[in-house]
């Protein structure tokens, strides 16, 4: 018996290194796999950092489009207003002089 237990005693600092070097080399694995997910993470917050940039860009665009667009009806709206009033002027002199009324023709126009 006495042999039996020297020959597992033997192998069991082999086995202790035999595992040790797979537990290292998981180890390194785990960390390199960690550093890879860093890297990847940091160019992820990057990427996001560029596109929240962009996307502040396109809103303070957008929000001069708009005001542009807002100007622009109110200036459209005025020489409709405009028109209308030289319209009507010249329908009422029109009107005033026996012609036949501007609107008249234009109804009949239809």
């Amino acid at each position: 018996m006495m042999t039996r237990k020297v020959t597992m005693d033997s192998r069991e600092p082999e086995e202790i290194k035999r595992r040790n070097a797979e537990l290292e080399r998981a180890a390194a694995e785990a960390a390199a796999r960690e550093e890879r997910l860093r890297r990847e993470l940091e160019a992820a917050l990057a990427r996001l950092a560029v596109a929240e940039e962009g996307e502040e860009r396109l809103c303070v665009q957008l929000g001069e489009l708009e005001a542009e667009a807002v100007a622009q009806a109110v200036e459209y709206q005025e020489q409709i207003r405009a028109l209308s009033e030289r319209l009507a002027f010249a329908d009422g002199a029109l009107r005033s002089s026996g012609q036949r009324s501007v609107a008249a023709g234009v109804a009949g126009m239809d």
